[in-house]
């Protein structure tokens, strides 16, 4: 893999992936002014939780024609100055979180049980390819083991910079999701706090090896594997599951057989599996309904500190998609109390995906 370093008009970083050396980047034509976003965390104070507040993201993009698609290469709209690339990551225009941002009060209101601090940390854009019709599902596997070897060089950098405590890889696709761009892409955050959910993640391991001196997640594994009811795909390095407490109506995990804190860990061979498995995987989602597949798929990874030995990488697939056409809305139990309730139960989602294989190599 060749990597090659560029800025755009206003100082952002991107940073070309290919199989081959050789690029010499385009600079950047457009008169943009300097990258100033404003991003702050305030601190819930009944659940600990922390909520980021972005004053200058409802001015991001939103669902433009392809013609001014800015992920598309060298047009007059892309912040991508070159004339087609393989894989691109570049710092986003309208980040959640940047080293650039701010300082601000440590409390809102002069309150101290409302603490407040800048939303430090930095977000990344990934392109999977220059073919706006492309889908990451239909790509060649070569172009999806480029695509894994950008996430992995992207979670070692991130995870070496100042004040960030996660590096989260994923990719949100389908306009019932929320994309603001067609483009096949995914997106890149480094957060500088440890996210709720991993946090109670460390939380379950933890007490797993204290009353058990086991893994987790090696355990959660050899029983889905003993099980196998569950079990969509396998190879010598990684299984597909639909794990056995399954929120969502199409919900897939991807996990190594061995520990990895994160993605920059992965072997030759075990990145050269996944491109195949996880292909795999999106191609039998998008057989279900017989349409495109709307979904997130996250990967959770170890924080850049503590923690690294007992939460091991995998990858969290799911849909809101319930039927061909409807969708599973978050009411009252879920998004008020967190309480999950699945209308479909997770057997099922995984007899689905599994005999979806037919279609899947189409």
């Amino acid at each position: 893999m060749a990597r090659t370093r560029s800025r755009l008009a206003d100082g952002r970083e991107i940073v070309y992936f290919d199989r081959e050396p050789g690029r010499t980047p385009v600079p950047d034509p457009r008169d943009l002014p300097a990258a100033e976003p404003l991003c702050e965390t305030r601190r819930d104070p009944l659940t600990g939780d922390r909520v980021t507040v972005t004053a200058h993201r409802n001015t991001r993009t939103f669902l433009p024609p392809p013609d001014q698609c800015p992920l598309c290469p060298g047009g007059p709209a892309s912040e991508i100055p070159d004339a087609g690339y393989e894989v691109v990551s570049f710092e986003n225009r309208f980040p959640s979180f940047s080293s650039r941002t701010p300082d601000v009060p440590a409390t809102v209101d002069g309150q101290e049980i409302f603490a407040r601090a800048p939303g430090g940390g930095r977000c990344e854009v990934v392109c999977f390819t220059d073919d706006h019709g492309a889908t990451l599902a239909r790509l060649p596997i070569e172009r999806v083991r480029l695509v894994i070897d950008a996430w992995a060089d992207r979670t070692a950098e991130l995870s070496d910079m100042p004040g960030i405590a996660q590096v989260f890889v994923f990719e949100n696709r389908g306009v019932e999701i929320g994309v603001t761009l067609h483009h096949p892409h995914g997106q890149i955050y480094g957060y500088p706090f440890v996210t709720p959910r991993t946090e109670r993640m460390l939380a379950m391991a933890s007490a797993h090896r204290a009353s058990t001196g086991r893994d987790l997640f090696e355990d959660v594994l050899d029983a889905e594997r003993v099980a196998g009811t569950r079990i969509v795909a396998s190879g010598e390095h990684w299984t597909v599951f639909v794990p056995a407490a399954a929120r969502w109506p199409v919900e897939a995990h991807v996990m190594p057989h061995r520990h990895v804190p994160d993605l920059a860990a992965l072997t030759g061979p075990e990145r050269d599996e996944l491109a195949v498995l996880y292909r795999d995987l999106l191609r039998r989602g998008d057989t279900l309904y017989g349409t495109p597949l709307p979904y997130v798929a996250g990967w959770h990874q170890a924080p850049t500190g503590e923690g690294r030995d007992l939460l091991r990488l995998h990858l969290q697939l799911f849909s809101i998609r319930r039927a061909p056409d409807k969708l599973k809305f978050l009411a009252g139990s879920e998004s008020g109390m967190a309480a999950w309730i699945n209308d479909v139960p997770p057997e099922r989602i995984a007899a689905r995906l599994r005999e979806a294989a037919v279609g899947a190599e189409a």
